[in-house]
């Protein structure tokens, strides 16, 4: 198969617009997607009227991988901007039958699709269709490298309640290993000034992830989440991600260990926002009377953020 490599005449905007990757992105550009997304989030969430500026677009989710939230929340995203959606997984498309996930973007942009996002197993898989396609590509969560809108609206939920996030204290817990929102994140976080505090075991901590970003903030690391309950500004808990192997890396008592129960929820300091990417272990990673709080869990409120940040994507990728 010939390598397709971008056009750097006519088409060189394309390539700006598509969207793998946190890390690497100017600041000013993260900043601008983060105000974005505030402005529509009002018309995310159906309390005011969407710009239809993507009119007689057609957008395509590819999702090589399961999703509810991230699936359902572009073609949300997309249909408040008055696009059309096609949704396509690996179970009801030619994959089934072993067409390449390069393959069956390319024939989907052949159908004159504007934008392609793109979610899979594959870690790189977006980068990897982005080279084969001049349609912009979004990335929805590839392997464990990225995911990138996950990052953006975890950040917007905690601007909206916590403002500048410069020198606020942000603990992510559990499967750091596995875990493509936590990278996305930290890199999010830390560009943003924020300190990230990385928690989990020694097996779910990977060596050298306080290296992986720079920033005006920082990332520590520690094994022991009771330490830090009452210094912190939010905790996002993570999903332990079995099917990529966690549950080899954990212990039977996991939740004693690492869990958010309700008496680690009560040494929090008043006011420390309660965050969780989803889906929800309930009882394993969180316990329910913590993830349904209504004073401080913003788990709800992320999903909602979602559907602003990839408005404000799928924006920067295909309107001009």
């Amino acid at each position: 198969m010939r390598l397709i490599t971008r056009n750097h005449g006519p088409h060189a905007s394309r390539t700006a617009r598509d969207f793998l990757a946190i890390e690497g992105l100017p600041l000013p550009e993260l900043r601008g997607l983060l105000d974005s997304a505030e402005r529509l989030l009002p018309a995310a969430v159906g309390d005011a009227q969407a710009d239809q500026r993507l009119r007689g677009k057609v957008v395509a989710n590819i999702f090589f991988e399961d999703s509810t939230r991230t699936r359902v929340s572009f073609e949300v995203a997309a249909k408040r901007l008055g696009a059309e959606v096609v949704n396509l997984g690996a179970s009801g498309s030619s994959a089934s039958k072993g067409e390449s996930l390069v393959d069956t973007a390319r024939n989907i942009e052949a159908m004159g699709v504007d934008a392609i996002v793109v979610r899979t197993s594959i870690s790189g898989g977006a980068q990897l269709v982005s080279q084969f396609v001049e349609c912009p590509v979004i990335n929805a969560g590839d392997g464990r490298h990225e995911h990138p809108t996950q990052a953006l609206l975890d950040m917007l939920s905690l601007r909206l309640r916590l403002g500048d996030l410069a020198n606020k204290r942000i603990a992510i817990v559990g499967d750091i290993a596995n875990s493509r929102v936590a990278r996305s994140a930290t890199h999010a976080a830390v560009a943003l000034g924020a300190e990230v505090i990385v928690v989990g075991p020694p097996s779910l901590v990977p060596q050298g992830f306080e290296s992986i970003t720079r920033g005006a903030g920082k990332i520590t690391i520690t094994h022991d989440l009771d330490s830090i309950l009452g210094e912190i500004d939010a905790i996002m808990m993570l999903r332990i991600q079995l099917e990529r192997a966690a549950g080899n890396g954990i212990a039977s008592d996991y939740r004693t260990g690492y869990g958010l129960t309700a008496l680690r929820r009560s040494r929090l300091r008043p006011g420390a926002l309660i965050m969780h990417p989803g889906p929800v272990n309930r009882g394993v990673e969180i316990d329910d009377a913590v993830a349904d709080d209504s004073a401080d869990s913003v788990i709800l409120a992320q999903v909602s953020c979602g559907v602003a940040a990839r408005m404000a994507v799928l924006l920067r990728a295909i309107a001009h």
